[in-house]
């Protein structure tokens, strides 16, 4: 098993408590998103817990890659990001399982048992939550225009960044205000992240 987790603390804590269960056996931990596929290449482990926030690189930017150069290998996301969008997009990408760090670590090895024996395992309150979410009403570009917006990056720069008219990044941004029923583009940005949609 590979933990990518971006906490020390935490990271070296489900290393060593996941570690003394007799089946299960920690072959590496890394902090870096950007490290993930190329550990998963190199170990070949039979299982990933991700994190989503790492650096580098977030979790659900990893999936889908994982996914596809290494099929077998099955990912469980654990985050301390309960939000119904991450979720959603998480199992869409491929994750076997998605789980809160609020859970005891017997839970968590119980969980990876089940999702190694081709199960899909959720955190039941999340997934309640998932139910009765809204669906993400922004398009790709929308999201990517809204991502970009971050730090009162300029329309100008965002237009460049996307190689796009200034003038197609005030209809997306506008856009994106309206379905998200905000009043400016930093209150959709939040919007947005907070549902898991970024």
């Amino acid at each position: 098993m590979l933990i990518a987790e971006d906490q020390g603390m935490m990271r070296s804590a489900l290393a060593t408590l996941l570690d003394l269960e007799d089946d299960l056996q920690v072959v590496a931990t890394i902090a870096r998103g950007d490290e993930v596929a190329t550990m998963v290449g190199r170990l070949r482990p039979d299982v990933v817990l991700l994190d989503i926030e790492l650096p580098g690189r977030s979790g659900l930017d990893i999936l889908p890659e994982l996914a596809v150069m290494h099929p077998d290998c099955i990912v469980v996301v654990v985050t301390t990001f309960a939000r119904p969008g991450y979720l959603r997009r998480a199992l869409a990408a491929g994750a076997r399982g998605f789980l809160v760090k609020d859970d005891p670590v017997e839970e968590l090895a119980a969980s990876i048992r089940r999702a190694v024996a081709g199960e899909v395992v959720v955190d039941p309150v999340l997934a309640a939550q998932a139910l009765s979410a809204s669906p993400n009403p922004l398009n790709e570009r929308e999201l990517q225009v809204l991502a970009c917006s971050a730090d009162g990056t300029t329309i100008a720069d965002i237009a460049r960044t996307l190689r796009l008219s200034t003038s197609t990044v005030r209809n997306y941004l506008s856009s994106a205000i309206g379905k998200t029923d905000s009043r400016n583009r930093s209150e959709a940005l939040s919007k947005a992240r907070d549902a898991g949609w970024l």
